[in-house]
């Protein structure tokens, strides 16, 4: 699986990344307009927006949005969800390339993508297609495992079954930042969480890139792992799961 190119990694799972990803709070958008002068005029580009989660965060704000997908099961998946949003534009394109014209948009966004970017070469596109006085803002939902019993299982969970869990383990993320924002960058955060029922629980897992899928022989014993964990820690069939999303933002000159 490490060899995989990672533009293919979610072609099985797009279904499962649409229904069951968590979105992001509001208070993205709000901060970038708080910091950065973010308005409903700015155009953006969301790099890597997948089934469009980010990309609906700022169609929801008034924005036109540029949802730039190299992946065609997650880009249809996109294509799908916010067909009505006049905003919305579908681009078949990568972080390195994203066939965008030069000097076309205020925000470079990526959800949960930047650490399948290459970062010096994303950095130039980005740089590209900017214009001056530009953001890039780069966010993710991160699992907040510390001190909660089910957080703690859960991760328990992945970290024993996982395939190559740890090597795309996202808590790592911010080390890769520095080939991206080589002026420095200013970092938020802010606290979040679901309630959720078992398939929502399962469902978000296979959406995961490190998630066994069906005929795979781990496929069934990480299943019974994670049923056991929800079943010690639900009430009235649900859990609360946890998440600190964190933005980090700056410009690129």
């Amino acid at each position: 699986m490490s060899d995989m190119d990672p533009t293919q990694r979610f072609s099985a799972r797009a279904d499962n990344y649409a229904r069951y990803r968590p979105g992001y709070p509001a208070d993205v958008v709000a901060c970038l307009r708080d910091e950065c002068g973010l308005t409903p005029q700015w155009f953006v580009a969301d790099v890597g927006s997948g089934t469009g989660i980010l990309t609906r965060l700022f169609l929801d704000n008034g924005n036109p949005v540029f949802a730039v997908e190299p992946n065609e099961a997650m880009r249809r998946a996109a294509e799908r969800e916010l067909a009505d949003y006049a905003g919305f534009v579908s681009v078949n394109g990568q972080a390195e390339a994203t066939t965008l014209a030069a000097h076309s948009v205020d925000l470079v966004a990526a959800g949960q993508a930047f650490h399948w970017f290459d970062g010096p070469a994303s950095r130039v596109e980005f740089g590209r297609i900017l214009r001056p006085g530009g953001i890039v803002a780069l966010v993710w939902n991160a699992r907040a495992y510390e001190g909660d019993p089910l957080m703690a299982a859960y991760e328990g969970v992945l970290a024993a079954h996982g395939l190559g869990y740890h090597a795309v383990n996202h808590r790592s993320h911010a080390g890769d930042l520095t080939a991206l924002f080589t002026n420095g960058h200013t970092f938020r955060a802010f606290s979040h969480a679901r309630y959720i029922d078992f398939a929502t629980l399962w469902g978000g897992f296979l959406s995961a890139s490190y998630a066994p899928l069906p005929g795979d022989a781990r496929y069934e014993p990480m299943h019974d792992a994670l049923r056991a964990a929800f079943d010690a820690h639900q009430r009235d069939g649900q859990v609360a799961f946890r998440y600190d999303t964190h933005l980090y933002f700056g410009r690129l000159d």
